[in-house]
């Protein structure tokens, strides 16, 4: 069985220069994952079902999530949101080493599927890969969902690719700069005065409560990226909560948002900064989940609630991702690569 290496991120902050004894004859793959999104009201029931893992939703649950998607004008800029960053970071890394590198973008439950691109990537006869997924924080249930399907897909292929998965990127410092500014930023829009009573309220999603029992690092990760962050931004008025968990039956983690609103209002705090820390992109967790429901929360408490800007394609980003993939090309796939369960 083939295996990828896995990478947990490290500062660094230019590529290794693809010339002389390391040019080598053909470009270097770097493929960026994000969770998917339809793109018509019809297509959320298959993409519904595909997240169930081919269980079919009730179609009281696709009419609910429909109604979400049009409560965010039909459909979300994800998939447009990540071509651009991709085709963002093509530009820099060209900038660097011509040639060298050719961007992918593949999506974890909608089209393009990770198992359509991978095959499309090794036809292009690219043969060492670089994985990111557009999310900072490690959970064997989230992250490594994305690696098995990176891995299943290298495993069909004829003549599997030399992979590196980058696995998390929660400290990575052009990623807590980025944050950081965007906090300092949504906090300019309280004025001086309004900034002092202002809450920086951190979220990210929410997971079932039994990723604890496998000692998974999802929490601790985000505590961690959110004091970096604080602590860079000159806050000490922050918070942290849970957002968008699903309806499955089982406990997911707590507090919800929505729900917390309701404690800092009891707290006396009346202005709130929301910062998604677990998203880059604009996607339904965050259009909806926070723009509209959150919002909506906060306005019927009196409330002011904003929320900082999303990295999206913006050159911010797009350094973090450079950096991440500094990082990759100094640590060598495996000679055989396979992916380990």
């Amino acid at each position: 069985m083939k295996k990828v290496r896995v990478l947990v991120s490290m500062s660094l902050s230019s590529l290794p220069p693809h010339g002389e004894s390391e040019m080598t004859t053909t470009p270097t793959g770097v493929l960026l994952l994000a969770y998917g999104t339809p793109e018509t009201p019809d297509q959320v029931e298959p993409y519904f079902r595909h997240i169930r893992g081919g269980r079919a939703p009730s179609p009281e649950a696709v009419a609910h999530l429909q109604h979400r998607y049009k409560l965010v004008g039909g459909r979300t800029p994800l998939l447009t949101i990540t071509t651009d960053t991709a085709r963002s970071l093509q530009a820099a890394l060209d900038r660097r080493s011509p040639g060298a590198y050719r961007t992918y973008v593949a999506m974890k439950h909608w089209h393009p599927f990770i198992a359509d691109v991978i095959p499309r990537i090794a036809a292009e006869g690219v043969r060492r890969l670089i994985v990111l997924v557009l999310a900072p924080h490690y959970s064997r249930m989230s992250i490594g969902g994305y690696r098995q399907y990176v891995e299943q897909a290298n495993a069909r292929l004829a003549a599997p690719l030399d992979v590196t998965f980058v696995e998390s990127w929660h400290l990575q410092p052009e990623f807590i700069e980025m944050m950081s500014g965007r906090v300092r930023e949504g906090l300019a829009i309280f004025g001086d005065a309004g900034r002092a009573d202002t809450c920086v309220l951190f979220s990210a999603h929410s997971l079932p409560v039994r990723i604890r029992t496998w000692e998974d690092p999802y929490e601790a990760q985000l505590d961690a990226s959110c004091a970096a962050v604080a602590k860079h931004a000159g806050v000490w008025n922050w918070r942290f909560a849970w957002q968008s968990a699903g309806n499955t039956g089982e406990p997911w983690l707590s507090p919800d948002i929505v729900d917390y609103l309701e404690q800092l209002h009891a707290d006396g705090v009346r202005n709130v900064l929301s910062v998604p820390i677990g998203f880059v992109c604009e996607h339904l967790e965050v259009l909806y989940d926070i723009d509209h429901e959150a919002a909506r929360k906060a306005a019927a408490l009196g409330m002011m609630l904003r929320r900082t800007r999303m990295p999206n394609a913006t050159p911010e980003l797009i350094a973090v991702l450079y950096a991440l993939v500094a990082g990759a090309e100094r640590t060598p796939p495996l000679a055989n690569p396979t992916v380990a369960a």
